[in-house]
């Protein structure tokens, strides 16, 4: 293994657990660490960015390129993955199967869109 994918593997785990404990604290109500928990939540999507950035500069790759492509990119990532998760919760937390289940194919439609959007068709 490079060095540079071990690196970006150690960052990119602490910055998921940093996100996803943070994402924990702010939303389980029984806790009562919301603002603590938004706060370990932004460190760890900060840390995701510095492990791209990181990761891109011991690759010798030229930093990322904001875009109009790229914000778009992001903007249907984002969309798709709200629908997903929205679509999960009407199932999961407010028991409505059939709407839940429909919102959650629209995000997972949406997710395939990506592919076709990055990668381009042949």
């Amino acid at each position: 293994m490079k060095k540079s994918s071990f690196a970006a593997m150690v960052l990119g785990t602490i910055s998921g657990i940093f996100f996803a404990l943070g994402m924990c604290m702010a939303l389980v109500p029984e806790w009562g660490a919301r603002r603590p928990g938004i706060i370990l939540g932004v460190a760890g999507l900060a840390l995701a960015l510095v492990t791209v950035a990181v990761w891109r500069k011991m690759e010798g790759k030229a930093p990322i390129q904001i875009s109009g492509k790229t914000v778009l990119t992001v903007a249907v990532s984002v969309v798709g993955a709200l629908a997903l998760g929205v679509g999960m919760c009407f199932t999961m937390v407010w028991s409505q199967l059939a709407l839940g289940v429909a919102i959650g194919l629209a995000g997972i439609v949406v997710l395939l869109c990506l592919i076709p959007m990055v990668k381009g068709l042949r």
